[in-house]
């Protein structure tokens, strides 16, 4: 095989690449009813080397819609279903002793995959969640004192349920932190849902995205140049400080707490860069910043109490900064 060719035949061209890219909403679209925006934000993370957070009731197809995106794109993949009693070491991988060597040898986890489902990541103690950290941040997994880089590309999909508290363990500002984005998936609409159903009857099987029709059409070398063209969008001065100015504003907010961090402030231009070129541009402007500041900033920000209780969300005090902040012409 040429080695500029993946195994989804695609060679790995900027403009192949985009096209493969938007294509996914179509191959996902077989799986997943009415989710493009969770679907371009996995995509935009990709795009960006980040992780996202997945939050949303049970049933709105938050694994199947992680699942199908990695069959599109050709991924390797693995699920682990966070518990009570999961240990770090079946995150990331223990020392295991062979009786006819004699030796201890390093048996792999399930991080060792492309893209990483982290099923209901807020179900397992604060101690497992951190050995997710080093993966997250670092891209490698240190056991007994040996690095072993993960593979690439390597994306966390982590989900959660926002309306069910009882034995959760709240993710900490550290590693929430460590999440490009934080997407919601909301209920399906009407006509949605009934398309759902109407699937169903019709044979739809979501454990078999194969007989779905999934199928890839993008895979690495695709992946490879998408990010090495988005590495070139144009980020103008005053785009950068557009950016600048909108977390700086979340630290002031009354309402909050806590603010952006620069972390912060550099995930929202990267994902806004991201975003800018999948949309066909090669220059960021103000409307790609604002499409992308509630999902890159409302897993950074902390409400304060009294807030909360008045019913004021992180994302109306972000929507408020987005309306006063002024807009570089």
């Amino acid at each position: 095989m040429d080695p500029t060719t993946d195994n989804a035949g695609n060679t790995g061209d900027p403009g192949t690449a985009r096209a493969s890219l938007e294509a996914l909403r179509a191959e996902i679209a077989k799986a997943v009813v009415g989710q493009d925006p969770a679907v371009t934000g996995l995509v935009v993370a990709l795009l960006c080397r980040g992780h996202v957070l997945l939050e949303g009731v049970p049933g709105v197809a938050k694994t199947l819609l992680v699942r199908a995106l990695a069959s599109a794109l050709e991924l390797d993949t693995k699920r682990v279903q966070f518990t009570p009693d999961l240990m770090p070491s079946d995150v990331t991988g223990s020392l295991v002793y062979d009786t006819r060597t004699a030796e201890f040898s390093f048996q792999p986890g399930p991080v060792f995959t492309n893209l990483l489902l982290a099923d209901e990541i807020n179900r397992t103690p604060p101690k497992t969640q951190s050995s997710l950290l080093e993966a997250m941040e670092e891209r490698q997994v240190t056991v007994d004192g040996t690095p072993r880089p993960l593979p690439e590309p390597f994306l966390v999909a982590a989900t959660q349920n926002p309306v069910e508290y009882e034995g959760t363990y709240p993710l900490p500002e550290a590693q929430l932190d460590r999440f490009l984005l934080k997407l919601t998936i909301p209920l399906p609409s009407r006509q949605d849902e009934i398309n759902v159903l109407t699937r169903h009857a019709e044979g739809f099987n979501p454990r078999d995205l194969h007989a779905a029709g999934v199928r890839p059409v993008a895979g690495p070398a695709d992946l490879e140049a998408a990010r090495a063209a988005v590495a070139k969008t144009t980020i103008s001065p005053e785009i950068t400080a557009y950016v600048v100015d909108i977390c700086r504003a979340t630290r002031e907010s009354p309402s909050l707490t806590l603010g952006v961090s620069p972390r912060g402030a550099t995930a929202l231009l990267a994902a806004a860069r991201a975003w800018a070129w999948l949309t066909g541009r090669d220059y960021v402007i103000p409307d790609d910043v604002k499409a992308l500041a509630l999902p890159a900033l409302r897993h950074r920000v902390q409400l304060r109490p009294e807030a909360e209780m008045e019913g004021v969300t992180a994302d109306s005090v972000i929507n408020a900064i987005l309306t006063h902040v002024p807009v570089p012409r």
